[in-house]
């Protein structure tokens, strides 16, 4: 739509200059005038001001004007046309743009929700936009906002520090939110009215002073992230055991596009509560890596062994192929 605009847009401005240009040279050719009075009687004949000629024309300069009162003429009415067709298609747009994005949030369920589209947030919703998987945008920038719809991601301009926003967001409907606003201040916000709108909401946030990170703790969030402190282990590890970091990064992000990490919960419908984990695995017969199971009652075993009982609500950390943990969770899920 944007490109079709411009292209336009373009297009009218070369039509109006290219008449300008012609009558400009052509009045000084034929009619022996300087170039500024040239353009000064181009501009009043093609814009039909009606202003009385500089001085009296030649037979051969009426013939010439003549015609560039019919084209010049011409080409203005249709750039002014063409301009008014563009602000109207534009404002068309807008209200269908934004009836389509309203349309689009109220058919989300169990989505998440990024407060803010900087260096945090926009990599935070990369990730979900990798894993396919609802989301929406909200930040107070028009700029930020434009950013993420352009990269295919569903996104609004509001303060997500209000609740009212939050609502439009869809919060109560939401399965997690992220608070990754600059300030501290404002993050606390949004985790209060996040969790008095809907206290089971899983939020995560980011701190910028450490001091902070106990206060958001108490205002509801579910984990707390500390960009400098995490910083500060992983170039320590980087140097106390750099084939770890090595390899945890290599999990992170280079096994490849078909091969991820995920966590699968175990419903108790499932038909594969009371068996072992090696029945699981020989009758998925598949290539899924289990790296832990998190009980449920908090306890994490790692490496579990083949003849470890699967219980209702534990969590299987799982690596393989994208579809086969697909079909795993759809199994375990019921």
């Amino acid at each position: 739509m944007h490109r079709r605009l411009t292209r336009r847009i373009l297009l009218i401005a070369g039509l109006i200059f290219i008449t300008l240009i012609v009558g400009t040279v052509g009045f000084e050719v034929i009619e022996g005038y300087s170039w500024f009075d040239g353009f000064y009687m181009t501009l009043t004949t093609i814009t039909t001001v009606g202003y009385q000629e500089l001085r009296p024309l030649s037979r051969s300069g009426r013939i010439f004007n003549s015609f560039l009162i019919f084209f010049g003429v011409t080409a203005m009415f249709l750039a002014v046309g063409a301009m008014t067709q563009t602000i109207i298609e534009l404002e068309f747009d807008d209200r269908y743009g934004r009836r389509r994005k309203k349309h689009m949030i109220d058919h989300l369920h169990d989505h998440f929700i990024v407060c803010g589209f900087g260096r945090v947030g926009r990599n935070a919703s990369y990730e979900f936009q990798r894993a396919n998987v609802p989301f929406l945008v909200i930040d107070r920038d028009e700029q930020r906002v434009a950013k993420a719809t352009s990269a295919g991601m569903l996104a609004i301009v509001a303060d997500a520090t209000q609740d009212d926003s939050l609502r439009e967001a869809g919060v109560l409907r939401a399965k997690g939110l992220i608070a990754a606003l600059p300030s501290d201040a404002e993050n606390l916000f949004i985790i209060l009215s996040a969790k008095t709108l809907k206290p089971g909401l899983t939020v995560v946030t980011r701190v910028s002073e450490e001091e902070a990170g106990e206060k958001l703790r108490r205002a509801g969030a579910d984990t707390v992230f500390t960009p400098y402190t995490m910083a500060g282990r992983q170039l320590a590890d980087a140097l106390l055991r750099p084939l770890v970091v090595e390899f945890l990064d290599f999990t992170r992000s280079n096994i490849g596009p078909k091969v991820t990490m995920e966590q699968v919960c175990v419903s108790p419908k499932s038909g594969f509560t009371g068996k072992t984990l090696g029945q699981l695995l020989e009758l998925r017969k598949s290539g899924v890596i289990v790296l832990a199971i998190r009980k449920s009652r908090g306890e994490t075993i790692f490496n579990p062994p083949a003849e470890f009982e699967i219980s209702a609500g534990d969590f299987l950390i799982v690596m393989g192929e994208r579809p086969i943990l697909q079909e795993l969770e759809e199994v375990l899920t019921n």
